[in-house]
């Protein structure tokens, strides 16, 4: 029986198909068969997603409070500017090393190993390859803090003309940086727990940055001589005490480092570095992009960078909450599946994945355009934040809105490729939707200021992501299951009841700015639940069912 026999006869995220009555007794079984398995490995994924999704919501309300603190506190003033980039420097190279790069190349080679190696030779890597990472980023580390000044100036070269937000990055940046060698050796031990289905402390941790900016916020910044440095001394204790809350639950695997020594001789570490040199820039072309906004910025007037920083914020909630979650959990799951050779249940957890991604992203995008001035005026219109500050925001989370499918979709089909250790393909993706974005952001931003800039960003993303599709499903790496049709009507309906919805509730947003945070807070919330209970009735009034029994 060939693979999409299986496909075809198997019923899809939305809906039922019923099994044909002339085929072979034989295939009845083999297709029951491997139904199971799908199903159980649906709800396995399915499960995995949830927790990840559930401790990422907490980071990121966390996150949020974090956020309406230091705009209480700090406003968006020259020290706040010169802190996003001091921290949007070694964060981004986080998620190129961490996040980006390193675990999309790290978990299938680690994947493979847990299938076709015994614990010594797993145990070997793991040490041969937390040593090399080490070096590596402590080498990076020394060389940043030196280089500081320079560093700056490429990342935000518009501050070369503000002596005062150059010196305060500057200095934050040597404060900051060392956060990258241990974040990074943080996320080294969270995509081993991942690779070993340990999914919920790693997404756990990133909760405690959280709390240590909010600490250092609240109580640090009163006795530091500048009072945004406490948020700079904030990153680098969060970055310490990540990793060591980490250590401990990497122990019970028996796959805590012992002997870290940095070697290119292990085969596995080789094979990890070839696939990290060019997914360090295709992995994060969303990052990346970002980061070209924020140099873009820093020619802009004072508040730009804050603006697009807040905007990114809200934008990348469901980003992180659904889209991160969905694709840490089904980056191992397709490696196995690839090792496997099982190209049939490869597509079905691409199909359940897509679907998800698209289930949250889309409305989240609605509701993001249409609420951005309410969600900010409730979130961030305290102290030195003010109505103005609200407006200007507004803009570029408009812009960001847009672009929140295309983002989370990235995480997804990307790692289809990356699950084969497939990175050329992504690099080349990535290097277009990059020239795209510089070139619309140099286009944009003379019209469209910070805006124009976020725009940019936006369009970029879903080019990016609509060409991985496009080339997943032209080299017939991913086989979409039947219903997609019907899902996508379905999609579209569901999402233009809630819109009506929110444009008819949400009023004038002048009268927002003026209403006291308990009004704001109380009828922002009455909003989301509506919204919320008009989608999902509505999705299930089309007849669209959640079936996982039958993926």
């Amino acid at each position: 029986m060939k693979p999409n026999d299986t496909q075809a006869n198997t019923s899809t995220l939305a809906e039922g198909s019923a099994q044909p009555s002339n085929v072979d007794p034989l295939e009845n079984i083999d297709q029951t068969k491997n139904a199971t398995q799908h199903s159980d490995g649906v709800r396995r994924l399915f499960k995995s997603t949830g927790l990840v999704s559930a401790m990422t919501m907490l980071s990121r309300i966390l996150g949020f409070a974090r956020e309406m603190i230091i705009a209480y506190l700090f406003g968006a003033t020259a020290g706040v500017d010169a802190f996003i980039v001091a921290f949007k420097i070694p964060n981004f190279m986080r998620r190129l090393f961490a996040e980006g790069a390193f675990s999309q190349a790290f978990v299938p080679v680690l994947s493979e190993y847990r299938q076709t190696r015994d614990e010594k030779d797993i145990r070997a890597f793991v040490n041969h390859m937390f040593g090399t990472l080490g070096m590596v980023l402590l080498a990076v580390s020394i060389v940043a803090i030196l280089i500081a000044p320079v560093l700056v100036r490429i990342f935000a070269p518009g501050f070369g003309d503000d002596s005062t937000r150059y010196t305060l990055a500057t200095h934050m940046l040597r404060i900051t940086f060392p956060y990258l060698l241990l974040i990074s050796l943080t996320a080294f031990a969270g995509a081993v727990m991942n690779t070993y289905g340990r999914f919920g402390i790693p997404a756990f941790t990133p909760v405690l940055l959280n709390v240590s900016l909010i600490a250092t916020a609240l109580w640090l910044s009163p006795y530091t001589a500048k009072p945004i440095y406490a948020l700079a001394w904030g990153v680098l204790i969060a970055g310490v005490v990540q990793l060591l809350f980490q250590l401990p639950f990497l122990k019970r695997l028996h796959l805590l480092p012992t002997r870290p020594w940095p070697t290119l001789r292990d085969p596995g570490v080789r094979r990890v570095l070839k696939l990290m040199v060019p997914a360090l820039f295709g992995v994060s072309v969303a990052q990346i992009n970002l980061l070209l906004d924020t140099i873009f910025a820093s020619f802009l007037k004072v508040g730009s960078v804050s603006w697009l920083y807040y905007s990114d914020r809200l934008m990348t909630f469901p980003l992180g909450v659904f889209g991160v979650a969905i694709a840490t959990v089904i980056l191992p799951h397709l490696s196995r599946k690839f090792a496997d050779q099982d190209s049939p249940a490869y597509s079905y957890a691409l199909d359940w994945a897509l679907q998800g991604i698209l289930i949250i992203g889309v409305p989240s995008a609605v509701g993001l355009f249409i609420l951005s001035g309410p969600l900010l005026a409730t979130i961030f219109q305290h102290g030195h934040f003010n109505a103005d500050d609200v407006m200007m925001t507004r803009q570029s989370l408009m812009a960001f809105a847009f672009g929140v499918p295309g983002f989370m979709l990235i995480k997804v089909l990307a790692s289809g490729f990356y699950a084969r250790q497939n990175i050329k393909t992504p690099v080349k993706v990535a290097a277009i939707a990059m020239v795209t974005n510089m070139c619309l952001n140099a286009a944009l931003i003379v019209p469209l200021a910070h805006a124009g800039l976020a725009l940019a960003t936006t369009i970029a993303g879903v080019l990016n992501a609509g060409l991985l599709w496009w080339l997943l499903c032209r080299r017939g790496i991913y086989k979409p299951s039947p219903g997609w049709l019907k899902f996508l009507m379905r999609l579209v309906l569901a999402n233009a009841v809630m819109a009506m919805l929110l444009v008819w509730f949400s009023g004038n947003l002048y009268q927002w700015l003026e209403w006291s945070w308990w009004q704001r807070a109380g009828h922002l919330a009455l909003l989301v639940t509506m919204a919320v209970a008009a989608y999902f009735a509505s999705l299930w009034a089309c007849g669209f069912k959640w079936q996982l029994r039958q993926v």
